[in-house]
C-alpha cells in the first residue's frame, strides 16, 4: 500500500524567531546556594568566591475602597510603596 507524499511544512512559529541579541559575559562562572543562608554564592572561573554587587528590595500594598451612599457602586484604591 502506497503512502501519500508528504509535503514539508515551516513551522509556523519559524516566522518569529530573529537573532540572539548580544552575548554579555557574566565575571561569574556559576552560581551556588549556601544552605544556611539561602543566599547565592557566586564563583569566578578560578574557583575563587566574587561579590556580585547589592541590590534593593521592595515593597508594596495596595487598599480597596468603596462607597455605596446611592446605590451607585463607587471604587477605587491606594497604593503605596517602599524601596531601600
Amino acid at each position: 500500500m502506497a503512502t501519500p507524499a508528504q509535503t514539508a511544512v515551516r513551522p509556523w512559529g519559524a516566522g518569529r524567531l530573529a537573532p540572539y541579541p548580544k552575548i554579555t559575559h557574566r565575571p561569574h562562572a556559576s552560581v551556588t546556594l549556601e544552605p544556611d543562608t539561602q543566599l547565592g554564592i557566586y564563583v569566578d572561573r578560578t574557583g575563587k568566591i566574587i561579590d556580585m554587587g547589592k541590590h534593593g528590595t521592595s515593597s508594596g500594598t495596595e487598599t480597596p475602597t468603596s462607597t455605596n451612599s446611592d446605590s451607585a457602586p463607587d471604587q477605587g484604591h491606594d497604593q503605596d510603596s517602599q524601596q531601600d
